[in-house]
């Protein structure tokens, strides 16, 4: 029998180790063990500046630049990292990969500035006190102050652990973070770097990073109290927000990384001719394979603005393409759900109202309908809706809808609009969902805007 994989903890930058704790995973996958938690050693008392608090902003960014720098080095600890989860759950290997590849380029210098810039709106709001003039007033004195926050992390992606980090390090707070049984080492090896830079820099001694079971009453109701923290920032499936939700109130706010649902809108320009339409679905398929569709970004209902014998054209080189597609060299594929392949074989008995492309052994699956289907597209699965034009396909997009991936990029002028009264909150070019900007707004706000606490000292200059 194998023994647990040991998780490492991270408290106030100190690396824990240990595996007092066993933890079953799920299904027929390994266990694994962590440290014994000490419940006290994961808050700041109010009365205790934070490390980063009064650090400047620069500072943090030339810290972050540096930690990139050993993400790509060969003393790396994501290879140790990457090896741990592969024990866990081996078919995410080719999107922890691809996930541990990317995770540098969060820590790129002028993606750092800008993010301060453009969605915090400047150092000088989080290194200071700023002077503002509203009409009738001598001057008031604003800061955006370091906050202190609980993360609770999901686990679709390393990309949200690199996140996470970076925007909590630019905002000088204090940080607790929850890691997600699906991603218990993406977090820590990063941190791990960071203690290996400077183990008593002020921004790893401003991070925890834990596991413990969602909804443990022997933590959750102890940790989640506003006496230590300001707000509770929650990522992750509905489940997790909802027991984030149980502990949001006065004094602790809930800023929530909703569950979202992503769409393509392709236009009839895509049958012009036979080679732009084997472009269009090269595309398509790039959308719908975002961390091999796990990720909130990819693309699960595509609406063709065309009948539904060009709809099917479309179907027949799209799943041919998407059979093909392996951007992760993926060697085992994971097969489509049982509770997917039951409602699919009843959709092949109602052709030509329904029609049904690829099989169920996770190379692709394509489902053809007149209206999207009642289940949850997933495991390299696209359902594919024939509309009149593409503003009728809007009647299709509500608030739970993340991103929309537009062909010809165009025509996003004529749908934005009506897109986003409908809810949605980003449009891109069809194949470039996966193309994320950090410092614009992000499932409709400005992140670090959101995290930190605006403080006014009024009327006093």
């Amino acid at each position: 029998m194998n023994e647990p994989v040991a998780v490492t903890h991270i408290v106030a930058g100190r690396v824990v180790e240990g595996t007092e704790v066993v933890h079953p995973n799920r299904g027929d996958q390994r266990s694994f063990a962590t440290p014994k938690l000490a419940v006290d050693s994961l808050v700041w008392p109010r009365h205790t500046p934070g490390p980063a608090f009064d650090l400047p902003v620069g500072e943090i960014i030339d810290f972050l630049v540096a930690t990139g720098a050993l993400l790509r080095s060969d003393a790396s600890p994501l290879d140790d990292a990457l090896r741990s989860a592969v024990q866990l759950d081996p078919t995410r290997a080719s999107v922890l990969e691809h996930g541990y590849r990317k995770l540098p380029e969060h820590f790129d210098r002028a993606s750092l500035e800008f993010q301060v810039q453009h969605d915090l709106g400047g150092a000088e709001v989080i290194d200071g006190w700023c002077t503002v003039h509203p009409p009738g007033s001598n001057g008031c004195s604003v800061r955006a102050f370091p906050p202190r926050l609980v993360h609770v992390l999901a686990g679709n992606g390393p990309g949200v652990a690199a996140t996470t980090i970076v925007q909590a390090a630019l905002t000088k707070g204090l940080h607790l973070l929850k890691l997600p049984s699906n991603d218990l080492f993406t977090a820590t090896a990063i941190l791990r770097s960071m203690v290996a830079i400077d183990p008593e820099h002020p921004v790893v001694r401003s991070f925890s990073a834990v596991y413990w079971k969602g909804g443990d009453e022997a933590v959750e109701p102890y940790v989640f109290r506003p006496q230590w923290f300001d707000k509770l920032v929650a990522w992750g499936g509905e489940a997790a927000l909802r027991s984030a939700l149980r502990y949001a109130g006065p004094g602790l706010e809930l800023v929530s990384f909703d569950p979202k649902v992503s769409i393509s809108l392709i236009g009839r320009e895509a049958f012009e001719s036979e080679a732009t339409l084997t472009t269009v679905a090269e595309l398509a398929v790039a959308d719908a394979t975002v961390s091999n569709q796990e990720s909130c970004a990819a693309s699960r209902y595509q609406f063709v603005e065309g009948n539904v014998e060009e709809s099917d054209r479309f179907c027949t080189l799209l799943v041919g393409r998407l059979t093909a597609f392996r951007p992760h060299a993926t060697a085992t594929p994971r097969p489509t759900p049982a509770e997917i392949r039951d409602e699919v074989e009843v959709l092949r008995l109602l052709e030509p109202d329904y029609r049904v492309w690829g099989s169920y052994d996770g190379d692709g699956l394509v489902v053809r309908s007149m209206a999207p289907v009642d289940f949850h597209p997933t495991h390299r699965t696209v359902n594919v809706v024939p509309v009149d034009s593409l503003g009728s396909a809007t009647r299709f997009v509500t608030v739970a809808t993340q991103t929309v991936g537009i062909y010809p990029p165009a025509r996003s002028i004529e749908l934005r609009d009506s897109l986003a009264r409908a809810g949605a909150q980003r449009l891109v070019p069809l194949g470039r969902a996966s193309l994320w900007r950090p410092g614009l707004p992000h499932d409709a706000m400005y992140p670090l805007r959101r995290l930190v606490r605006w403080i006014v000292d009024q009327e006093t200059i």
